[in-house]
């Protein structure tokens, strides 16, 4: 899938900066003001003219909260960030602005609500990563794990039979017991996915925040990333297994 660019550039050394000026917390990768066309020297809003400036195409949704690129994050820590930034571009400031900047308003606040979003589910913010990291803009294609194959296969049919079956009679009591005994066993295995997955998480902040740049510590960063790749896979593919499951025998 492809990630819209987050305009908000929000940290300096991974810190937030002060709440004395929100517009002095919002930079861009622009270097000239839309409206005066003076030098604007990083920050969101024009020195000169004080006009709010357009959304950077170079900054990714994690620098737009203000928070690295991590996978443990905290959700009150997000949350907070989110209505702080949304509060600077809320239409009311914007009433009598010209139409260039109640658009500029408008289109940096619905990146932001689409950077948040994304970031606050962790899958989401796992395949997000993984989009930036290896520069794939493809969605996560979705794959059974090797070993549930053909129980997977045979799942498929009982549920063919299921739908075909006259579900008050015994054939179709018996049938959808059988379904849901093998729903309760894919989730705990999506659940054991999610574990694994969190302490892939783990493995990926930890070796982010070491920060070392040799060949052992890029070989790890690749390990990490393809068994993520591989985890989402899995686990996408068995979460819409489950759903199927549950709304056939609801």
């Amino acid at each position: 899938m492809a990630h819209a660019p987050c305009p908000f550039l929000l940290m300096d050394n991974n810190q937030p900066l002060s709440h004395s000026d929100p517009r002095r917390q919002l930079r861009m990768a622009r270097s000239m003001c839309w409206h005066c066309q003076s030098e604007v020297t990083g920050e969101y809003f024009c020195e000169r003219c004080v006009k709010v400036q357009p959304v950077s195409k170079d900054t990714d949704y994690f620098t737009c909260l203000g928070f690295p690129r991590r996978l443990a994050l905290d959700p009150k820590q997000l949350e907070a960030k989110f209505y702080e930034l949304s509060r600077t571009f809320h239409p009311d400031f914007y009433q009598t602005k010209s139409t260039n900047e109640q658009t500029i308003s408008l289109s940096n606040a619905a990146v932001l609500n689409t950077a948040y979003r994304t970031l606050r589910d962790p899958i989401q913010r796992a395949e997000y990563l993984l989009a930036l990291e290896t520069g794939s803009v493809k969605d996560i294609r979705t794959s059974p794990p090797a070993d549930l194959f053909e129980e997977i296969l045979e799942l498929q049919d009982t549920l063919e039979e299921y739908r075909a079956s006259d579900r008050g009679s015994d054939q179709g009591h018996r049938l959808r017991a059988t379904l849901q005994t093998e729903q309760e066993a894919l989730e705990r295995r999506k659940g054991e996915m999610e574990s694994q997955l969190r302490r892939l998480f783990a493995d990926w902040d930890k070796l982010q925040d070491t920060g070392e740049a040799t060949s052992q510590a890029r070989a790890e960063r690749d390990r990490i990333l393809k068994q993520m790749r591989a985890l989402l896979s899995h686990r996408t593919y068995v979460n819409n297994i489950v759903n199927d499951l549950a709304a056939t025998i609801a």
